[in-house]
């Protein structure tokens, strides 16, 4: 068969690199795709978000099924579309995709069906925003309600930082229309993971649970990016938590859609907060998350294509997954100035020094002149293996070791959390 994936950064070449390994694909392309996409992958010059050039290209090359990577053209109705034209595509309709397009759409949802979440007012003018933050006091969090590349959130310790936030968002309009609306939430305490999940609109197949590190800085110290790395499986969330956050967040969420007339298939993504009242949510992501699926897809042991196919003709139930023993970490290593304004162009060197019991997933390269470069905020995400967290952090921060570029900068405590309660 031959398989379109769409996107072009680290997570788009974990799909590209486990897709390549199914006895069932013949062929892959993918939109836009990167310098390291390109060793597995034939790149396309159509960028993510052209839904109709995507869709002439896959009729054109009769592409047998089309994955989805990024949230923009889920957003923008990418699995509609295809399936009108009666193409399989893996990803939610552009109604489902609505959970992660508008946390205001997800905050209202939670709500109807019960599902823990924080507390939080919704705001369409800055003033009545401001005004309500100085009457609340205290800390609190404040997020842009539409996509922001992961960097729509704003956690204040106090209202003079909260008024900062929301004045960037929606005066400054920093993430443009997606600043339009802000929510005000309930500052939770705890440790944050993130628990994906497969579903077919009726079943849900959790993956192992993972960790993110979106601060920029060591000791999560910094303003956001779209993550610093991550490693899977997160000791911080037990079997028994999986199994309750399964019960009491990721089935309540595709029922409550089913029950508003909307299937969801595809990846269901819930960033969590792990309290001492619970597991609460912090957001919804609609697809893979980057970089976790680069740690989580270094893992799987099943065939992916396979595990889609069960997803796209509703018998994910009679689908197990199968895992690689261990763990496994993903260091991102970032451009100068990320996560604000970033260089472009700085030769990258030593991968050919990279062990072979580590994968460096490309995320922001390109080939120029013949020779490798940056040529994005998140450059290179280097992932590996090991029989414990503790080996894969070893393993990764070796590679990392090898591998140079002007500018380069990258957090040095992947994967402490796991080891203090190791």
């Amino acid at each position: 068969m031959k398989v379109l994936v769409v996107g072009g950064g680290g997570r788009e070449h974990a799909l590209v690199w486990k897709i390549s390994q199914s006895p069932r694909v013949e062929r892959i392309f993918c939109a836009p795709g990167n310098a390291g996409i390109a060793q597995h992958a034939a790149c396309v010059g159509i960028k993510a978000e052209d839904v109709a050039g995507l869709l002439d290209f896959a009729r054109r090359e009769g592409i047998d099924l089309t994955v989805v990577g990024p949230e923009a053209p889920l957003s923008a109705g990418i699995v509609d579309a295809f399936e009108a034209a009666g193409l399989r595509i893996f990803g939610p309709r552009q109604a489902a995709a609505r959970l992660e397009a508008s946390k205001v759409f997800a905050k209202e949802l939670m709500l109807k069906y019960g599902v823990p979440t924080a507390e939080a007012a919704i705001f369409d003018a800055p003033a009545d925003a401001i005004r309500y933050v100085r009457a609340r006091g205290g800390p609190c969090v404040v997020k842009a309600e539409g996509l922001a590349a992961g960097k729509g959130v704003v956690v204040a310790d106090d209202p003079a930082a909260a008024e900062a936030a929301i004045r960037h968002i929606m005066e400054e309009k920093a993430f443009g229309a997606a600043g339009e609306r802000v929510l005000v939430e309930e500052r939770l305490a705890g440790e944050e993971a993130s628990v994906l999940a497969f579903t077919d609109g009726e079943t849900v197949l959790p993956l192992l649970p993972a960790q993110d590190h979106k601060p920029v800085f060591d000791g999560d110290k910094g303003p956001n990016t779209g993550g610093m790395g991550a490693y899977a499986p997160a000791p911080a969330v037990t079997p028994a938590l999986l199994k309750q956050i399964e019960t009491e967040i990721l089935l309540p969420v595709v029922r409550g859609l089913r029950a508003e007339g909307i299937v969801y298939k595809g990846v269901l993504y819930a960033g969590l907060m792990l309290t001492t009242a619970g597991p609460r949510v912090l957001e919804f992501n609609v697809r893979f998350g980057d970089p976790e699926a680069q740690p989580l897809l270094y893992l799987l042991r099943s065939d992916l294509v396979a595990v889609m196919e069960a997803v796209l003709a509703g018998k994910l139930g009679e689908v197990k997954l199968d895992w690689h023993p261990g763990a496994a970490v993903c260091v991102v290593l970032a451009a100068a100035g990320y996560p604000g304004s970033y260089r472009k162009g700085d030769v990258i060197e030593g991968l050919e020094d990279v062990p072979p019991d580590a994968m460096v997933f490309h995320a922001g390269t390109a080939v120029v002149d013949g020779k490798l470069v940056t040529a994005g905020g998140r450059v290179l995400g280097v992932t590996a293996r090991g029989p414990d967290v503790r080996a894969a952090i070893a393993r990764a921060y070796a590679a990392v070791a090898k591998i140079k570029f002007a500018g380069m900068h990258y957090r040095r405590d992947i994967g402490q959390k796991a080891l203090a309660r190791t």
